[in-house]
């Protein structure tokens, strides 16, 4: 299974939180890694995203058929984006649409095995996968996309 993790792009300060709009810097990053996903996507990618407006146009600078999903919100945990994804068993890929602190504590449990307060910044992309060897399953990161380098 592929799991790619994809934080919203730059959006306005303000409440009510589930509101708030991307900026024009942040439409111009959620376009740049849409261009840079379509180019290197999986081949069966299902697109899961948070109900609040700047990970919904987020989303829709890539794709207009994704799912909005209530438990992937601001305050979703790792089990919450876990359960979304069906990682690591689900076939195929998924792309989660979400929001710091639950992205970056999902990659370093991926990655470290434990949860911790990692950064993911604004718009930027983090691509895992896992396999098999050798009767253990492993986690790879395949990539990186910070959103001024797609």
């Amino acid at each position: 299974m592929d799991l790619l993790l994809w934080r919203h792009a730059e959006a306005v300060d303000g409440t009510p939180d589930h509101s708030r709009e991307l900026t024009e810097r942040g439409l111009k990053q959620a376009r740049r890694m849409a261009g840079w996903l379509d180019a290197h996507r999986p081949k069966r990618l299902r697109v899961l995203a948070s109900p609040t407006v700047r990970t919904r146009q987020t989303a829709s600078a890539f794709t207009d058929d994704f799912e909005i999903v209530p438990a992937l919100g601001p305050d979703a945990g790792v089990s919450d984006m876990l359960a979304a994804s069906g990682w690591p068993d689900a076939s195929g890929a998924t792309l989660i649409v979400g929001h710091q602190p639950g992205l970056g504590r999902l990659a370093a449990l991926l990655l470290s095995g434990a949860e911790a307060d990692w950064t993911i910044k604004k718009g930027a992309l983090w691509w895992f996968t896992n396999r098999v060897r050798d009767n253990e399953t492993q986690t790879v990161l395949r990539a990186v996309i910070p959103a001024d380098f797609a």
